[in-house]
């Protein structure tokens, strides 16, 4: 998206969802001025909180990383949500980094970890300051995640499906781990199949098969296989 088409999605969504749901707004790079100019310029009423991905290609050192939060938490009007996904950023921030920004900044009130590392993403949960939030980026781990006491998840398959993925996500919450687990299953083979050419032409093509959307995609992103595509189609429709 364009800054002008960003903005119309970010207002449309505020005003559809009318104060029922917390707004996140994604404002992230590599190149740490740049967001802070972003963050500053931004119209950030309706908003919650500003998710932040790691700084990706760069690679930056853990120091590096750490520096680059400290940043925009001072400029922050807003709570960030430190993004980790080393899958797309080529780097990680450890779970040492992400307790150091959690107490050391009120601004920084949570992780969105899809580092895959459910070893690391303990010692976060067992260490966190009081009121930090983790929240699960990988949609086939959130259920045993949220069993491991973490508080949420920003999905991608929960968008195709949000009432079975929501309802497995309070019901793991509120503790009801045998009652949360079928839903789980039954989304499990689906949301493998949204990843396997890429996000987001997996769940493009799923809304497409719901009627919710066409599934246009931009350059450099491309469209998914008409094998995958009725894989997902039949997966769906199962689902219904």
């Amino acid at each position: 998206l364009n800054a002008q088409e960003k903005n119309e999605v970010t207002q449309t969504i505020i005003e559809a969802t009318d104060g029922r749901v917390p707004g996140v707004l994604g404002i992230g790079g590599n190149d740490t001025q740049s967001i802070i100019d972003s963050i500053q310029s931004a119209n950030l009423e309706g908003i919650e909180a500003i998710l932040s991905v790691s700084p990706y290609y760069n690679k930056p050192t853990q120091e590096g990383i750490y520096q680059h939060y400290k940043a925009l938490a001072k400029v922050s009007p807003n709570p960030i949500i430190v993004y980790n996904v080393p899958g797309r950023t080529s780097s990680n921030v450890t779970a040492a980094t992400t307790l150091r920004l959690a107490n050391d900044f009120e601004k920084i009130a949570a992780v969105k970890e899809a580092s895959g590392d459910l070893t690391q993403i303990m010692e976060i949960v067992n260490n966190r300051p009081e009121g930090f939030l983790v929240l699960s980026g990988d949609d086939n781990l959130t259920f045993p995640m949220l069993a491991l006491g973490c508080d949420g998840v920003i999905s991608v398959s929960g968008q195709a499906f949000p009432r079975i993925f929501s309802g497995m996500v309070r019901d793991a919450l509120n503790g009801f781990i045998e009652k949360a687990r079928p839903a789980h299953y039954e989304l499990f083979h689906f949301t493998n199949l949204l990843f396997a050419e890429g996000n987001p032409g997996g769940i493009k093509a799923s809304l497409k098969v719901l009627g919710v959307c066409d599934d246009h995609l931009r350059l450099p992103l491309w469209p998914i296989s008409e094998e995958l595509y009725s894989q997902i189609e039949n997966e769906v429709k199962r689902i219904q």
